[in-house]
């Protein structure tokens, strides 16, 4: 398999997941970086009309993911650390994250990526450590060779 047809094998199983049912995403994979948008609606929404940290985290920590495991063709790669800094609230428009590789070493994949809002601004940053884990890409729901 190509490292084009895996960034888009990628892609696919990320649509798949069921958590996506609830956040509808878009999806752009390079190597070694991600990009994921979603339009934010009112089912976001903490009690004080913004968004809830919990979206900025999923779109920062998936960004992040799929920048690492662009590197890693094999297996699923797991999440074993990710921190999360919030700077302005978001209420309306596209949120968008893109996350980078910075480090890769055999064992670790050490990532950060940064979120905007559909005006450009930044809005949130994060960065993480992600392992190689045991489960074969092939296995991953909508992962197929």
């Amino acid at each position: 398999m190509s490292k084009e047809q895996h960034y888009r094998q990628l892609e696919s199983m990320y649509l798949a997941a069921p958590i996506n049912q609830i956040f509808p995403p878009k999806i752009h994979v390079e190597k070694g970086q991600s990009t994921i948008s979603v339009e934010m609606k009112e089912d976001y929404f903490h009690s004080a009309g913004a968004v809830h940290g919990s979206v900025y985290f999923k779109l920062l920590d998936d960004a992040a993911f799929f920048a690492a495991n662009s590197l890693e063709s094999t297996y699923f790669v797991l999440t074993t650390s990710f921190n999360t800094y919030i700077t302005r609230p978001v209420t309306s428009g596209e949120m968008k994250a893109v996350g980078k590789v910075v480090n890769s070493t055999k064992s670790q994949f050490i990532v950060e990526s940064i979120a905007y809002d559909n005006r450009g601004k930044e809005i949130a940053r994060g960065s993480g450590i992600f392992v190689r884990g045991k489960l074969p890409l092939i296995d991953a729901k909508g992962y197929s060779a």
